[in-house]
């Protein structure tokens, strides 16, 4: 994430209220907002004037908004923050402090109405929102995942994501066209051809790719047993994207694989995209662009690899969905550290991965994928990852979901989701119900 990312604190309200209680509140919330992130906007002092509030605007320059009712404050307060900034606002209305039959203290709660009136009047988008005090855990975990998917969303707008080659027949789910990545996400979606880093690849001598092969041979076990000729093209398909990614500031890529690098190359490029994803580039295979910026986004709010792959069993007593791939999940991801080396389980040619993944309390599956009439939405679902040994040949997860799996998959095949997703080590479901909506998204939870 940038070190530019900014969050504005802007706690609006008027003199005629408890401002003593009102001044506590102020440096409570502060104090908790600089606990969660750096790069926070502070006024010196509360903006309890709209000359006040326009002297602090006039300093800031926001990824996102916290708009606190310190006390109440009439729309014109929200009003002027509206028109000055269009990025994500969190609203957070603080909790009444004393009920004792006496005055109002803060009244934060009407002044939180009608900052919402003058938001929805201003924007489309949905905004956040939360209520309750700076040292209410479940405040903390709602302005926590608010921050974390702003910064997500302004990470995106230097995102450089790499097609490499096109979708296969029947595959287009997968593919997404420049303008409508850079307008929707702020995503620069660059191309290249397949063949084009097959032939950089095979330009490459034994003795520039051996530092790939002992890389390699570090993450993963068996890769003596793949025929030599195998690992060393292997390597320089490694070597080829590595020096491409590195080059051109790749921070997720979607690579074309089957059949090209079977038939016209002789090796796959599972594995490499496997170590890519351990290299912190999401990678996705068969072409699929969206299934890579899920990857991404995923990466991004856990700090870890993710695992990208096909629903291919699922069972009822045990209320768990398989998801499985032909062998590129990260090397990370193995249970017990077990990356073993195979060979793809259609074409017999390796190398590819093959491992069940390691197990987590906590997983979310995830997907950005487009309804029948082409509108963005997201799927989530929560649940957490089974110890579980390696089901088929290839890579995989198994998740149990939070929700029933069998009406999960029920909904999700008639509602036409695309046949690949995301599994993320971690709850984030908060986090991606607020960049949907910072994206104007919908966001189907099951």
């Amino acid at each position: 994430m940038s070190e530019n990312f900014q969050v504005a604190y802007i706690p609006i309200g008027v003199p005629t209220y408890h401002l003593e209680t009102a001044g506590q509140e102020f440096d409570k919330s502060a104090k908790l907002l600089n606990s969660l992130t750096d790069g926070v906007a502070v006024p010196k002092e509360m903006l309890l004037s709209i000359d006040l509030l326009d002297e602090f605007l006039d300093t800031i320059d926001p990824d996102l908004i916290v708009l606190q009712n310190i006390t109440f404050a009439n729309a014109a307060f929200a009003s002027e923050v509206l028109n000055r900034f269009d990025c994500p606002i969190l609203l957070w209305t603080l909790r009444e402090p004393v009920i004792d039959g006496g005055r109002l203290r803060l009244n934060s709660l009407t002044g939180a109405y009608s900052a919402a009136n003058a938001i929805r009047s201003f924007r489309e988008e949905p905004f956040s929102y939360v209520f309750g005090g700076s040292d209410e855990e479940a405040v903390k975990a709602k302005i926590d995942a608010v921050i974390k998917a702003a910064k997500v969303k302004y990470a995106m707008k230097s995102l450089h994501l790499a097609a490499v080659g096109h979708t296969p027949q029947g595959f287009g789910f997968g593919r997404a066209m420049d303008a409508q990545m850079m307008s929707k996400f702020g995503v620069t979606l660059e191309s290249i051809e397949a063949r084009e880093l097959i032939d950089v690849a095979k330009s490459y001598t034994d003795e520039e790719v051996q530092e790939f092969i002992d890389d390699a041979k570090g993450r993963m076990n068996g890769l003596d047993a793949t025929p030599e000729k195998n690992v060393k093209d292997f390597a320089r398909l490694y070597k080829s994207y590595k020096e491409y990614v590195d080059k051109n500031n790749i921070g997720a890529l979607a690579s074309r694989c089957w059949p090209d690098f079977f038939t016209a190359y002789g090796t796959p490029v599972c594995v490499v995209l496997g170590i890519l994803n351990d290299l912190g580039v999401a990678a996705s295979c068969e072409a699929d662009t969206y299934g890579a910026l899920s990857m991404y986004i995923g990466m991004q709010l856990t700090d870890s690899p993710v695992f990208f792959g096909d629903p291919v069993s699922m069972d009822e007593k045990e209320n768990t969905i398989t998801m499985w791939h032909c062998g590129t999940a990260a090397c990370s991801l193995a249970r017990e550290d077990n990356a073993e080396v195979g060979v793809h389980c259609n074409r017999k040619i390796g190398p590819t991965l093959e491992f069940g993944c390691k197990p987590n309390d906590k997983a979310t599956i995830f997907r950005i994928g487009l309804d029948s009439k082409g509108n963005y939405r997201f799927f989530v679902a929560g649940g957490k990852i089974l110890d579980k040994p390696k089901q088929f040949y290839g890579t995989s997860v198994v998740v149990e979901t939070k929700g029933d799996a069998a009406q999960i998959v029920n909904d999700s095949i008639l509602q036409g989701w695309e046949p690949h997703f995301v599994v993320c080590y971690g709850d984030i479901e908060t986090e991606l119900k607020a960049l949907a909506d910072m994206f104007n998204i919908e966001c189907i939870c099951m």
